[in-house]
């Protein structure tokens, strides 16, 4: 993580902890939050003990910990620097970069600027994923909700575009909740297809004035739409997205992978853990994980559930579900191999 006290946060070390001394008297409330909540996090998250004085923070503990956060701490008074906000979310993502193993020292940098938002990667996972997709052609998102995996793919998408990169944004899911067969919904053919892809117009709406994106749809720039409607096109000069992967068959993923035309990047979303197909077909998401993955070009991103960065509970409960599972799957494998068993 960067910022590591930035060049006015001086910092000097004793036998008995760190401290830091930081310039600008005006960053300190929203570094330290109200009602110090902020250092409060901090001390919970790394058991250390905060003290201030004025401007200087004393941070007391074992050294690893004493030092990753005040490592957190600086990398929160240089977001204020650059202008940028600091809120509970912020913090937890800088004290989920200071602890993880596999960090770079830039991941805190790593971010998407687009012209309504400015979207920090919020885990060392998130800041690889988005560095694979500014490296590769075709990328794969796979991992449990929460990760960020849809929402930093329309963000890289939007900045490309804004950027003049691609001429459009492809934003696609497939309907499966309705088997594709929309006819026995009320509208036409938009209204029949909106509320499945209404995950992918928030995320539009997040990174983009509403009005904007209204005008660069009706424009063509930005399209929102089934798989259905992929099939038979070259997509070139865009920036593709397969939302929900996991719910494609292996002849939809196949069919969508061999649209990618010139100057493209496609990025395909999934989590295999919830797969909502007929019972017996094969997830074409995982069927494209065997056949493509480590072809040039290719690149996938696997997260977990420590990359969630929703409301805390969610990590719990993708924690749960992911511990029951196993728990099914080794019963079933005991099952099939107990020659006693029913196989009724």
């Amino acid at each position: 993580m960067s910022g590591r006290s930035s060049s006015n946060a001086r910092k000097a070390e004793n036998g008995e902890g760190l401290r830091l001394k930081f310039s600008d008297n005006g960053l300190l409330i929203p570094l330290y939050g109200s009602h110090n909540e902020h250092l409060a996090r901090i001390e919970q998250k790394l058991d250390v003990t905060i003290q201030t004085r004025g401007n200087a923070v004393t941070i007391s503990g074992t050294s690893d910990s004493v030092a990753a956060a005040g490592e957190a701490l600086g990398g929160l008074y240089a977001r204020l620097e650059r202008g940028q906000t600091v809120t509970r979310d912020e913090v937890d993502a800088v004290l989920r970069m200071v602890t993880a193993a596999d960090s770079r020292v830039d991941d805190a940098d790593v971010a998407v600027r687009t012209r309504k938002r400015h979207i920090s990667a919020r885990s060392p996972r998130q800041a690889a994923y988005l560095r694979t997709i500014d490296e590769n052609e075709m990328v794969f998102g796979v991992g449990p909700a929460g990760t960020g995996k849809t929402y930093l793919a329309v963000a890289k998408a939007v900045e490309r575009l804004i950027q003049g990169d691609v001429d459009r944004i492809i934003l696609t899911r497939p309907a499966v909740e309705a088997g594709e067969q929309l006819g026995f919904l009320p509208g036409d053919m938009q209204e029949k297809v909106d509320p499945y892809l209404r995950p992918l117009y928030d995320a539009l709406h997040d990174m983009m004035p509403r009005d904007q994106v209204a005008k660069r749809m009706e424009s063509g720039e930005i399209e929102v739409a089934p798989l259905a409607f992929m099939r038979g096109r070259t997509l070139a000069h865009a920036f593709v997205i397969l939302d929900e992967a996991q719910n494609t068959t292996a002849v939809q993923m196949k069919m969508f992978l061999t649209r990618l035309g010139e100057n493209a990047r496609m990025v395909v979303t999934g989590d295999l853990s919830q797969v909502d197909l007929p019972r017996g077909v094969r997830s074409g998401l995982r069927d494209a994980l065997e056949i493509v993955s480590g072809l040039d070009g290719i690149a996938s991103v696997t997260f977990t559930e420590e990359d969630v960065v929703r409301h805390p509970l969610v990590s719990k409960i993708v924690r749960a579900y992911d511990r029951v599972e196993s728990k099914r799957q080794a019963g079933a494998r005991y099952q099939s191999d107990d020659p006693t068993a029913d196989d009724t």
